[in-house]
């Protein structure tokens, strides 16, 4: 314990020294096309605040130094968000990148994949895509149709169809797919591929949300050429692989992962707490020092201290997932609860805001009115995206509960 106040107080002094001021109290940007939209002098604070954080290894605070990461214990991660959130400081590198590809690269990646991509993730140099659903492949992913073959040389994969819903594709330098590289057998016969966006051959479609933003695409490949050495954990083997990949999405979801996607969840959900506090003072009125309506009072007592014991279950996990090296089929319970508690508070903050409320682009509708609302919105496909809760609760079924399945 001692030592981890000794840490505590080292991580303090460097934040309290190096984070730039003008991102203190500033939070983070909800999607990067609202970071992009941010003044200049934002732009470059957040750039300096990457650069410092990842040249100590605390953009991925808990990968291995040798892969450019940070070499902290999760408890000492925890410290450093709890002080980063004291200072109110932006996680300084978000992305698929650390929370998905990153510690599935780490599990299932060659030395040289290893040694090619996680620094570069850690830099935020490579931003990463997901290719996984396809138009006629969401909830039953295994059926996808996208297509490899290689090519004469036997050197490259030569890749055909569509991707759907992915995430920031165009913001992304690089993309993780799916591809049918046997016909024959279903889930025997994927592949899990690496690829750089800027190829020939590969087109992107933004699609736009009523959240009044567009971190969705559709992504075409025609004749996209990806060298048999992109190729992760094995040909035909990438439904493991994906299924790897998958719980380390749903611990990012839950909060758990340990490339830094996690920790940046859990210190938002600590300043939404906060937030919800200060609003019903604000809108509800105080009486005795407490918000004045008691069923408001309750209601916000219920989501923060589910919250709370949904965090703690995620930390006893996480350390569970450390020694087995990747997280295990309770992910599913936590995605679940996490994105169902998320749609609770924001149903409550909108509550809070009554007519406020209303708004969700244009008009003279306050900035943080409208993007209260966005947020629930866009919060609504937090049941779907990642598995959705049905699937989850399958899962749960079948690999926590272990109960009798239909045959």
């Amino acid at each position: 314990m001692a030592d981890l106040e000794a840490f505590r107080t080292e991580a303090r002094e460097f934040l309290e020294k190096n984070a730039p001021k003008g991102l203190r109290g500033r939070g983070m940007a909800m999607n990067q096309e609202a970071a992009d939209e941010e003044p200049g002098d934002v732009r470059e604070a957040r750039r300096q605040w990457t650069k410092l954080m990842a040249d100590k290894g605390w953009t991925a605070p808990t990968w291995p130094t040798e892969y450019g990461g940070g070499g902290l214990s999760p408890r000492e991660a925890r410290v450093m968000q709890q002080e980063m959130a004291k200072l109110k400081l932006p996680p300084p590198l978000m992305g698929m990148g650390l929370s998905m590809i990153g510690p599935t690269l780490l599990v299932h990646g060659s030395e040289e994949q290893k040694n090619e991509y996680l620094p570069k993730i850690v830099t935020g140099e490579h931003r990463w895509c997901q290719g996984f659903s396809e138009p006629n492949a969401g909830s039953d992913l295994a059926s996808l149709s996208c297509q490899a073959k290689l090519d004469e040389s036997g050197d490259n994969y030569i890749v055909n169809g569509q991707k759907i819903w992915t995430s920031g594709a165009q913001f992304a330098n690089w993309i993780f797919l799916l591809v049918r590289t046997d016909e024959t057998t279903k889930h025997n016969g994927i592949t899990f591929l690496l690829s750089p966006m800027k190829v020939p051959g590969l087109e992107i479609r933004p699609i736009r949300l009523i959240s009044g933003n567009s971190p969705f695409c559709e992504t075409f490949f025609e004749n996209v050429k990806i060298p048999v050495k992109n190729v992760l954990g094995g040909v035909n083997n990438g439904w493991t692989v994906a299924k790897a990949l998958l719980g380390f999405e749903r611990s990012g979801m839950g909060g758990i992962a340990g490339g830094g996607g996690g920790q940046a969840r859990r210190g938002s959900a600590a300043l939404g707490g906060n937030r919800m506090v200060s609003l019903a003072k604000e809108t509800v009125g105080v009486e005795n020092g407490k918000v004045a309506d008691g069923k408001i009072r309750e209601d916000m007592t219920n989501v923060m201290l589910d919250q709370m014991a949904l965090t703690l279950t995620q930390q006893r996990s996480a350390a569970t997932a450390k020694s087995k090296g990747a997280p295990g089929p309770e992910t599913s319970i936590f995605k679940i609860v996490a994105s169902e508690l998320g749609h609770r508070r924001d149903e409550l903050m909108l509550r809070l805001r009554g007519t406020g409320g209303l708004g969700w682009e244009g008009g003279d509708t306050p900035e943080e009115d409208l993007m209260l609302t966005r947020s629930w919105l866009s919060a609504k496909a937090t049941t779907i995206y990642g598995g959705t809760s049905e699937i989850q609760r399958n899962i749960v079924s079948k690999r926590v509960l272990r109960l009798p399945q239909p045959k």
